[in-house]
């Protein structure tokens, strides 16, 4: 049971929610960029982040609920700094164009949480034809980092405070195809599985951070880059999968009752994400992978830097070619 839980080493535990990890933490002089802050997970750290003084820009596709969620915020904390901007992350010219206004605004950038992302979808392609859930739960975020890395790189020397980047992965990064990821294959729909390739991009969100991290150590940047599985927490994450869509729909008095004790409500799933973003604790900690607050261990494969590195290279000629 999740309200049973022991707390880890971290103080905190499954059942921690994002307020309480984030008791007691002023943040008023940060700014933080959280994509697919319209709804779930995102919305909350989005909430929790602003009532700890975080200058909030939400990166979101859904303007209509984005914007729902910040008068939300705004009714229940007045002095909240939030903004709504947009971003298509499996569109790479949308991916840009979301960076160059965020740059041209002059706004330091102190924390970068990647946390949009589909599951378990059809097989469909992005528009810039890339597999749609590499394209949005890893490749969208890949060129949103690199994009947004000299801002953050400036931001750490001039503000001494050091910059943080969360990727939301998954669990499920274990259950990816054979050899991780699909290089020669990402595009192939005979080939596709639609939870093999889930698997693939929540593994592929995992081994960014884990050269990230390699990266920031080796030229000496203060800035930290960490994954996190959150937990399985009733949210539309599942909107692209039909079936998976109708269950949750037949199954919501069922989960209601089970939050708490097998899934999570959206205050415990926001809380690793939060606790990553602003506690403290997470300062000495980089390229590793959490949940429930505290260090975790991703599977082998998410621990292969030669993986982690090839799929940097790869990546980086997949965001050239669709430029």
């Amino acid at each position: 049971m999740w309200g049973l839980s022991r707390k880890g080493d971290s103080g905190f535990s499954s059942s921690s929610t994002a307020l309480q990890v984030t008791q007691g933490i002023h943040a008023t002089a940060l700014t933080a960029i959280v994509t697919g802050a319209s709804s779930g997970i995102g919305a909350e750290t989005a909430r929790v982040l602003a009532l700890r003084g975080v200058h909030v820009i939400m990166g979101v596709i859904d303007m209509i609920d984005a914007n729902n969620v910040k008068e939300s915020i705004l009714k229940e904390i007045p002095t909240a700094k939030v903004d709504v901007m947009k971003l298509d992350l499996s569109s790479m010219a949308s991916v840009q164009n979301f960076a160059t206004e965020f740059n041209s605004t002059r706004l330091p950038l102190n924390i970068l949480i990647n946390n949009a992302g589909i599951c378990a979808a059809p097989f469909m392609l992005s528009t810039d034809n890339v597999e749609l859930q590499f394209a949005i739960n890893y490749l969208g975020h890949f060129h949103l980092t690199n994009l947004l890395l000299d801002n953050m790189k400036k931001t750490t020397r001039e503000s001494k405070v050091q910059g943080r980047i969360v990727n939301v992965s998954s669990t499920g990064h274990q259950f990816t195809y054979r050899g991780g990821i699909h290089f020669e294959k990402i595009n192939d729909p005979s080939s596709y599985n639609n939870w093999r390739a889930y698997g693939q991009s929540k593994l592929a969100n995992i081994l960014h951070a884990k050269e990230l991290a390699r990266r920031f150590k080796e030229d000496g940047i203060n800035i930290t880059a960490n994954s996190l599985h959150p937990g399985v927490v009733s949210t539309n994450i599942y909107l692209h999968n039909r079936l998976l869509k109708g269950l949750k729909c037949m199954l919501s008095p069922i989960l209601n009752k089970l939050e708490g004790y097998v899934v999570k409500n959206v205050q415990q799933g926001a809380s690793t994400t939060c606790y990553l973003a602003l506690h403290p604790q997470v300062s000495r900690f980089n390229g590793k992978y959490f949940a429930d607050n505290n260090v975790s261990e991703a599977s082998l494969q998410g621990r292969d830097m030669d993986l982690a590195k090839k799929l940097w290279d790869f990546s980086i000629n997949l965001t050239k070619q669709n430029k």
